[in-house]
């Protein structure tokens, strides 16, 4: 019969392999990423607008959330900034929610 116990050295490798997220750097790539692509999708939309028609109704909801917020050319800087924000909090918090439950993984004593 085989002991299925897993020895301290063990743990102390399992511990080193996990792999650990840098909370400022997914704070930094969220904030690139969720600020441009919302300065994108502004910009398409205001570049494309036909002349007589609305000009994204469904975009323009983010209103409700980012005061100052329009589907306009200023509105594309200002959603810019709030996407950046609003990313560089999510991905701060998805890192250090993550190095939480990969270190609770990992008993204490290694």
């Amino acid at each position: 019969m085989s002991d299925n116990s897993i020895t301290q050295q063990e743990w102390q490798a399992i511990g080193q392999a996990i792999a650990r997220l840098r909370a400022s750097v997914m704070a930094v790539v969220f904030a690139m990423l969720a600020g441009g692509g919302l300065f994108v999708a502004t910009a398409w939309l205001v570049a494309t607008a036909k002349e007589g028609y609305p000009v994204g109704p469904t975009l323009s909801l983010l209103n409700n959330y980012f005061p100052g917020y329009s589907v306009t050319w200023p509105g594309a800087f200002i959603g810019l900034i709030y996407g950046a924000i609003v990313g560089g909090v999510g991905g701060f918090l998805l890192a250090y929610v993550y190095n939480l439950v990969a270190g609770s993984r990992i008993p204490k004593g290694s």
